[in-house]
């Protein structure tokens, strides 16, 4: 394709040819001292990360490089920092000329609380499953305009991963 391909599954905590990022590596380590110690991350703490997970996927597309991101990417806002940078933080003037959006899928894994929290505490990560309920309150699910898909978490990993692809090569024009 002319652009790469960037797509990030975002959703409440949790393929050949694509490089893979957690967004969680690129956390500071102040963010993930709150985060153990049980306290929400507000916008001002999830903005740098979010201009620097920005900066990870503009590199990729700059090297027409397919890419996944896992990201929760909570609010509309932190989508549109992922997709502009920092221009898309109200009241922040860009020091360069502003650089094209990047064309980003957002794929959304849906779930109820309880399959997401019986997730959780089988991984070994930083967030205690105390600061789910912040996620979800926090969520705004992705709407239209915004270009994503929604997956739900109650199918098998096969049938996610195929929804995904099927999503992606269905709708190859989104990249033109």
């Amino acid at each position: 394709p002319a652009m790469a391909l960037l797509v990030v599954v975002m959703g409440v905590s949790a393929a050949p040819g694509l490089r893979f990022y957690d967004a969680d590596d690129y956390h500071s380590l102040e963010n993930k001292k709150k985060m153990a110690e049980g306290i929400p991350l507000n916008d001002k703490d999830r903005i740098p990360w979010l201009c620097a997970l920005h900066g990870v996927l503009r590199r990729e597309e700059s090297l027409r490089q397919a890419a996944v991101l896992a990201c929760s990417a909570l609010k509309k806002m932190y989508r549109r920092v992922l997709v502009s940078g920092p221009s898309a933080i109200e009241g922040n003037q860009p020091e360069q000329p502003e650089e094209a959006e990047l064309k980003i899928l957002f794929v959304h894994l849906d779930g109820p609380f309880n399959i997401i929290a019986s997730r959780l505490e089988k991984r070994d990560h930083f967030m205690p499953p105390e600061l789910l309920k912040s996620q979800f309150d926090t969520l705004e699910p992705p709407s239209t305009p915004e270009n994503f898909v929604t997956v739900s978490l109650e199918k098998s990993v096969p049938e996610i991963v195929l929804e995904i692809e099927s999503t992606i090569f269905q709708g190859e024009a989104f990249l033109d």
